[in-house]
């Protein structure tokens, strides 16, 4: 069976990390929102007036491999809240890919790589869904 697997957590906790370790070295594709705002060169400059573009890049994305039938696919993101991983779980539907949600947690007490104060971590932190049924 083909899999989706969604990485989230909150900034910091080793998401993209844990991302490359599970894609075996790229053999699987990983797609994050954050891809959108990294140049060629590996430079992140995020722009909240294009999150939005950001979030349909990374689904037409996962969409595309989704359509050439890659048998893994891993997304790394926070998705702090369920409407943002609900476009992932209709797609999965769609290609009849088996969804799997890992929650990332920071036990290594990491700094978050696109500064993020620890002030905003704790909102994201307050909000932060999760389905227990």
């Amino acid at each position: 069976m083909k899999s989706l697997i969604i990485l989230r957590g909150l900034p910091g906790s080793g998401k993209t990390a844990l991302a490359k370790l599970l894609s075996e070295a790229g053999k699987y594709p990983v797609f994050a929102i954050d891809d959108y705002f990294t140049d060629a060169s590996g430079n992140y400059t995020f722009r909240f007036e294009d999150n939005f573009k950001a979030y349909e890049f990374c689904r037409s994305r996962t969409e595309e491999a989704m359509k050439a039938g890659d048998e893994k696919i891993f997304l790394d993101n926070v998705f702090s809240l369920e409407w943002e991983m609900e476009p992932y779980f209709k797609l999965a539907l769609e290609y009849a890919y088996q969804v799997h949600v890992v929650t990332v947690e920071n036990r290594h007490h990491s700094e978050n790589c696109h500064g993020v104060s620890t002030e905003q971590i704790q909102r994201m932190a307050e909000k932060y869904q999760v389905v227990l049924f």
